[in-house]
């Protein structure tokens, strides 16, 4: 058996989640370290390099000399593929099940390492033409729009909230609390160190603690300059059975 072929056959939920939390990384523009993967998962360090071991010699990915981390074309296709379906779960749960979006994260991780095909096809006629999951990330791989973060942009400029980078769940359901929700479009009205507050057309106004608004990237007009969110701020919420 080829190590492809015993990659594909034998990928375990750990190893899912791993790979997934690599995907995000990169998508986020992220260096796939060991020590990002171990803030992004709020794992040890020592537990991160095992697993990243494992996934090396089962083929998913590979190391440098410098110890950053690549995909193989087998890990990439298959952490884009359990991403797909993480977010896919996420947009059902909401918008079918009506489940609100703040819990939705935890019950995606839980449901997508056992869905079938079938189901897949199924929850993707019911979604529609969503193409995102409720936080705001592309279901789809390779659709990510650019944003900034909201903590960086000027009072006075239009934004419209494009995800929230940070899906831990106590984090969500802070904004959920809020008010704020991605699509949403409005003004940024205030910032100083205390809160960031957008306003809507309709008079709404949404406040986050700055170190909040780090983890909710936008568009804005002006825009500030672009800027990768830092490591610390991209938690990916609990992970099951370490």
């Amino acid at each position: 058996m080829s190590v492809s072929e015993r990659a594909s056959s034998t990928a375990t939920v750990a190893e899912e989640e791993y790979l997934q939390s690599l995907f995000w990384l990169h998508e986020a523009g992220l260096p796939m370290t060991g020590a990002n993967v171990a803030r992004a998962m709020q794992l040890s360090a020592p537990t991160v390099h095992e697993m990243i071991g494992r996934l090396e010699r089962d083929g998913y990915v590979t190391r440098g000399q410098d110890r950053a981390i690549e995909f193989t074309t087998l890990g990439e296709s298959h952490a884009e593929e359990i991403v797909r379906r993480h977010r896919l779960i996420e947009r059902f749960l909401t918008d079918v099940l009506g489940v609100p979006w703040d819990e939705v994260h935890e019950e995606a991780e839980r449901l997508e390492h056992a869905m079938s095909p079938t189901l897949e096809e199924r929850m993707l006629t019911a979604i529609g033409d969503a193409k995102t999951c409720p936080h705001g990330h592309p279901i789809a791989a390779g659709t990510r729009i650019a944003g900034v973060p909201l903590a960086d942009v000027a009072v006075g400029a239009r934004v419209r909230i494009l995800r929230f980078e940070n899906e831990a769940e106590d984090l969500l359901r802070y904004l959920k609390q809020s008010g704020i929700e991605p699509g949403m479009e409005g003004t940024l009205v205030a910032h100083d160190e205390q809160e960031v507050v957008v306003e809507t057309a309709d008079g709404v106004r949404c406040a986050l603690t700055p170190s909040v608004a780090e983890t909710v990237s936008v568009t804005a007009d002006p825009s500030p300059p672009p800027r990768t969110a830092l490591p610390e701020q991209l938690v990916l919420g609990q992970r099951y059975g370490r």
